[in-house]
């Protein structure tokens, strides 16, 4: 069995430290959350993108100063809020990951996305450019029939609840679809953005949406197993974590609470039968 640990728009932000206690309520929220993220026992932790909510060198200090523990292995996959203050080649250089890439295990294809656009501050939609498409080709072709798990921060259009927003997804017009299209067996794609839990099915694959965690404090727990993909939801309560969050959103700057990002539990955890047949 492989286990995987996710999590939605974290948006760990900088602070204005005039306002009494609020470095306070930043630092105990996002402890407590990452604390008990980081605990989890897993093979790979797993964030969907905005980790940071303006991309600032101090944000990405703080928050990978949190997320720093022996023997976990942590893969950010980039978000638009993580490519405004600095380029994408400033963002990877300091935190020391890929842009995109995959990896192949016994049970599975795992890919992680690049769907970001790069200090694009009118257009907070994604795009997933021409050689990242044909890399993706290649790896969806040469997975066969084995199940694919796909990571990206962007929905897909019109699959995911918002993904039919203005740049709520991916652009329309991108042709990751067709790509994706064409894997044959069981592929699952996970994303963020819309900062609301959804998940959806279409033809041979299911779409997993995870809300903010500054709305929902919660991650996934994703397990691989022979004949399915089991994946759960795991509530983060505590006064140590829910009684800084009011304070913490009438300061920040870039990001509105959604009071509806709490799905149903089918928004929320599902299983994935792995055993459907490869189409033909």
């Amino acid at each position: 069995m492989m286990k995987l640990i996710l999590m939605g728009d974290l948006h760990y932000h900088d602070i204005d430290a005039a306002v009494p206690g609020l470095a306070e309520a930043r630092d105990a929220f996002y402890g407590a959350l990452l604390g008990r993220f980081m605990d989890e026992e897993a093979d790979l932790h797993i964030s969907l993108g905005d980790l940071t909510n303006y991309g600032e060198a101090t944000e990405l200090q703080g928050v990978y100063a949190l997320l720093a523990r022996p023997g976990r292995t942590f893969v950010h996959v980039l978000g638009n809020h993580d490519l405004y203050a600095q380029t994408r080649s400033e963002v990877l250089k300091q935190t020391g990951q890929q842009r995109y890439h995959a990896i192949e295990t016994e049970e599975a294809v795992l890919v992680f996305l690049d769907t970001a656009k790069e200090q694009d501050f009118a257009d907070w939609g994604g795009w997933v450019d021409d050689e990242q498409l044909k890399w993706l080709e290649a790896e969806v072709e040469a997975s066969g029939t084995k199940p694919m798990l796909v990571f990206g921060h962007h929905p897909l259009y019109k699959t995911t609840a918002r993904s039919e927003k203005p740049k709520g997804s991916i652009h329309p017009f991108n042709e990751i679809w067709r790509v994706l299209g064409q894997k044959q067996g069981v592929g699952v794609y996970f994303n963020g953005h819309t900062h609301v839990d959804s998940i959806v099915s279409r033809d041979n694959w299911t779409f997993v949406q995870v809300s903010a965690c500054l709305d929902q404090p919660a991650y996934r727990c994703l397990e691989l197993m022979e004949e399915e993909l089991r994946i759960t939801a795991v509530d983060v309560d505590g006064e140590e974590v829910t009684a800084h969050i009011p304070l913490l959103h009438r300061h920040m700057q870039h990001f509105t609470p959604n009071p509806v990002a709490r799905g149903l539990d089918s928004d929320r955890e599902c299983v994935v039968s792995l055993r459907a047949a490869a189409r033909l």
